[in-house]
């Protein structure tokens, strides 16, 4: 096979590679339980992930999406806006003040405080906390994160069992993760007693209770889809934001264009929900982002049994691996400007954008869409019309271009930006 489709192998591991939007859209529309996440995830993420929503499968998976989706409904997140405006204050006064001090304008290096942000987000909207109570757990998983990037990058099998400096960080941050999530899991179900609460972290208990897997425990579910949570509910949406903010420190006029639609929507008062739907130019920069940057390299599964797609014969074993990156910069389906940020092409949508509207990826594909997409484009409309409502900003002479794949894929040297009081 060549061309858009083509087999290869990593070690032990066969990967179809797929790009052919006929053949992507055969697996978004397979349902069956025959396809599912790659199984070697479950080992080498197994610290991170654990066997929680983004790594299990058939009924497992079934069931915690189940549990965990309906948390993130639109009408769910509605109610989460003044959280995120709240979670976004301390950073606007922070870098209110660094300006102040500087006369109305200042470098600063964005990454951290975006981390903070949507870390804060996921820990008061999802566990009940803010992130003062959560940080010890982000701050793990993020080392977490860093070492196994690290030892993914090393690409030797059955490295992960070898008791190297890593392996020993990444076995003891594991162990004090499980402790932290449980003594949060216990002091929630105690509070819940009392208070009555029903956030995410009540759903995932009930759900723990309510069925029993032979390939997972009680506590590990609770613990697996904690972690998973607390990974993805904040790593991707302040990667996006980033990238957002580099992209239009690098395209003024964009920033203009998104701000101006902004200050007429606004009106100067504060942001409610019905406003988020008139932000058209935020929108579109935010999908530009995605596009452009999509957090994960890759939509990755796996053929749990011999199966048939499209007019493939796919062996039970098969990894399939589409890369979203290229994907999205395919100039077929994007047209011979693929590469340029230009946030108009979404004027009319995802479907006025791209040939094959299925080949816009990324929060995935297919049933195993991101269960939680809607509380990253809230959040970052959110975050993106605060901080234009009040800066400009553009990049600094000292921004390296150096995207990085960390799990996620990241600015490698972060972003440096130079910010300028609106007033």
């Amino acid at each position: 096979m060549s061309g858009s489709i083509f087999l290869y192998s990593t070690g032990s591991i066969q990967v179809l590679n797929m790009t052919d939007p006929d053949m992507v859209k055969e697996l978004a529309n397979f349902k069956s339980f025959d396809i599912g996440r790659p199984l070697f995830l479950q080992k080498e993420r197994r610290a991170l992930l654990g066997m929680g929503i983004l790594t299990s499968n058939g009924e497992l998976w079934a069931h915690q999406r189940k549990v965990i989706a309906p948390e993130f409904f639109m009408d769910k997140v509605k109610g989460m806006l003044h959280v995120m405006v709240e979670a976004a204050m301390p950073m606007l006064t922070s870098w209110e003040n660094i300006t102040g001090k500087k006369g109305g304008s200042a470098e600063i290096v964005v990454d951290e405080s975006l981390r903070n942000f949507s870390a804060d987000v996921i820990s008061r909207t999802s566990f009940g906390s803010n992130f003062a109570a959560g940080k010890e757990i982000f701050n793990k998983i993020r080392q977490l994160q860093i070492a196994m990037a690290e030892q993914s990058m090393l690409g030797v099998p059955g490295v992960r069992y070898l008791p190297t400096k890593t392996n020993r960080e990444i076995w003891s941050l594991d162990r004090s993760i499980r402790r932290l999530i449980l003594n949060v899991a216990l002091k929630h179900e105690q509070d819940s007693v009392a208070l009555s609460t029903k956030d995410l972290l009540h759903s995932i208990i009930k759900g723990a209770k309510a069925r029993h897997f032979a390939s997972q425990t009680p506590e590990d579910f609770i613990i697996d889809n904690c972690k998973n949570i607390y990974f993805a509910g904040h790593e991707t949406t302040s990667t996006t934001a980033a990238w957002c903010l580099m992209l239009l420190a690098s395209h003024p006029e964009w920033q203009s264009r998104a701000r101006t639609e902004l200050l007429d929507v606004c009106q100067g008062k504060p942001i409610e929900f019905d406003m988020l739907r008139k932000f058209k130019m935020i929108t579109m920069v935010i999908q530009e982002t995605l596009r452009l940057y999509p957090p994960a390299a890759f939509v990755a599964r796996e053929a749990l049994n011999d199966l048939k797609l499209g007019s493939l014969n796919i062996p039970k074993g098969t990894n399939i691996r589409i890369p979203v990156a290229l994907a999205h910069r395919d100039p077929v389906l994007w047209g011979p400007n693929s590469d340029r940020f230009d946030p108009g092409r979404f004027a009319n949508g995802i479907a006025g954008a791209c040939k094959a509207p299925h080949m816009y990826m990324p929060f995935g594909v297919g049933a195993r869409t991101c269960a939680g997409q809607n509380l990253p484009m809230v959040e970052l409309k959110v975050v993106l019309s605060l901080l234009l409502s009040k800066f400009e900003f553009a990049l600094s002479p000292n921004y390296v271009h150096c995207p990085a794949f960390r799990l996620t894929i990241e600015p490698g040297n972060g972003v440096p930006l130079i910010f300028q009081k609106l007033y």
